[in-house]
């Protein structure tokens, strides 16, 4: 399926009693193609006393199938730092694909402006750089992280960050995602650049409702 692809959308299901109480459970996703057919589902799996507490840092697993419930993809991130005066313990995020098999990483870069990452293969060797702008906060606008050879020189992809409309952002923790990869990209580092989403979700865009 990723050979033939160079777009993929993420849409983030929400429960509606959730989004009354301003709750966290379990993250749900729907994996789709540019025509918006569903071709795989993601479910996140950790703990109450991670979600609530440690949210958005927590460590989690989170479970990629298809639609015939085959698990295709795994990706596992560990409780770490996210701030830019610890860049000894900055995020790092693995992929496996199949699961238990390495597809490949995704290392938080330390920057004191920009989000900055790289994408590793298997074997722990640079490939892609992901670069974020400096305001993350997407008020009425799409918020893109581009994807970048690892020179900086040039751009060949991006991470997007959907707006949703005041409902979906202010109100609940909705979100909508777009990737964006050469077609012929390897289909090992097409799997992390969704494990790369997921990370970039967590650490910028996922937001309690307590207080409002």
């Amino acid at each position: 399926f990723f050979k033939q692809l160079d777009r993929i959308i993420i849409h983030q299901q929400v429960e509606l009693l959730d989004a009354i109480l301003g709750t966290e459970t379990s993250s749900k996703y729907e994996i789709k193609n540019h025509l918006g057919q569903r071709v795989y589902f993601a479910v996140e799996e950790n703990d109450c006393f991670d979600r609530n507490l440690c949210s958005p840092i927590r460590s989690f697993t989170i479970r990629i199938a298809d639609n015939t419930g085959q698990e295709v993809i795994t990706v596992n991130r560990p409780l770490r730092c996210n701030s830019c005066w610890f860049p000894c313990f900055l995020q790092e995020l693995e992929v496996q694909s199949p699961p238990g098999t390495i597809a490949g990483y995704v290392v938080q870069n330390w920057d004191p402006f920009l989000p900055k990452f790289t994408i590793q293969n298997e074997s722990k060797e640079d490939v892609l750089k992901i670069i974020g702008p400096y305001a993350t906060c997407g008020c009425f606008e799409d918020v893109d992280f581009e994807v970048k050879s690892l020179n900086e020189m040039s751009t060949i992809g991006k991470i997007s960050k959907y707006w949703s409309g005041f409902v979906n952002n202010v109100f609940t923790n909705t979100a909508n995602f777009g990737i964006q990869v050469p077609v012929d990209l390897d289909v090992r580092i097409k799997a992390v650049m969704i494990g790369a989403c997921f990370l970039i979700d967590l650490m910028f865009f996922e937001k309690s409702l307590d207080g409002l």
